[in-house]
């Protein structure tokens, strides 16, 4: 899933944006460990919805801002030959001043399979007002291997990519495949489209992994899941303060609940309402 560009940090879709079939080479980065015997469950194609409630409990500051509440909508469809998803985010802020800001945000991604290729498109809108679009395409040379990442909008410009940069789903994926393995940290180098300054670093910390346990949805209770928690920071030497984190929880097939995601200036809370399957069409 990815974070939300509507305050300048890429799209939460880590945040709900993983939910890719694993490569192998992705795992075997993300792992470094003894291949498992049992495969895991593969992602599932779904439409999930969460309603968004400001985190008044949360240690960081919120004086500027009294009260926020909105809804994100999360949808992953198996197009063949790679994953398609679209996220939206919509929220009001009430800032220390009484005044309402309504804000938008529009993510959509297409992600081969093969973990090679990328094309992405955000759209922000702030009060009826169109305040930031970014759109584009990215390619790797090989799995772990350096790409490119070739912006349309706002301007037409070429961004060199590290080598190991995952794209979002393979990046969960990754995730997913580790914390499954046990490890408890990975580093691995980000691109989702979401910034004009191309790759990220993204910092993962596994919380635990527990065994199957009883949901609300048939699709999540035979399954294991895992939290985690993501910090993102800017792909510099002297970069020691993240953009963004935010903490969930994870099922084996990319599902995601129980967000909290850390804007700095205040703290949202994202909690799974609706969740249904998508017909896998290949």
């Amino acid at each position: 899933m990815r974070r939300p560009a509507a305050f300048a940090v890429p799209l939460l879709a880590v945040l709900l944006a993983g939910a890719a079939a694993p490569q192998p080479e992705v795992a075997r980065a993300a792992d470094r460990g003894p291949q498992l015997a049992v495969p895991p469950p593969p992602m599932a194609a779904h439409r999930a919805l969460y309603t968004l409630t400001l985190d008044n409990g949360s240690n960081g500051s919120t004086t500027d801002v009294s009260g926020a509440n909105g809804s994100m909508g999360y949808e992953v469809i198996d197009a063949c030959d790679g994953w398609a998803t679209h996220q939206q985010l919509d929220m009001s802020v009430v800032n220390a001043d009484g005044q309402n800001i309504h804000m938008v945000s529009d993510y959509s991604t297409w992600e081969a399979k093969d973990g090679l290729s990328f094309r992405f498109h955000t759209r922000q809108i702030t009060d009826d007002a169109v305040t930031s679009q970014i759109d584009g395409d990215a390619k790797l040379e090989a799995p772990g291997g350096p790409g490119t990442a070739h912006y349309t909008s706002p301007k037409d410009t070429t961004k060199p990519l590290p080598t190991g940069t995952l794209f979002p789903m393979a990046h969960t994926a990754a995730l997913i495949a580790a914390a499954r393995a046990g490890k408890k940290f990975i580093a691995l180098p980000l691109f989702d489209g979401t910034s004009e300054e191309g790759a990220e670093d993204s910092s993962v910390v596994v919380l635990n992994w527990k065994p199957a346990e009883p949901t609300p949805y048939p699709m999540l209770t035979p399954l294991a899941s895992t939290r985690v928690h993501l910090a993102f920071f800017e792909h510099t030497p002297n970069s020691i303060t993240p953009d963004y984190q935010v903490s969930m929880r994870y099922w084996e097939n990319g599902v995601a609940d129980n967000l909290r995601m850390d804007f700095g200036d205040f703290v949202m809370n994202a909690k799974l309402n609706d969740l249904k399957p998508q017909p896998h069409h290949c």
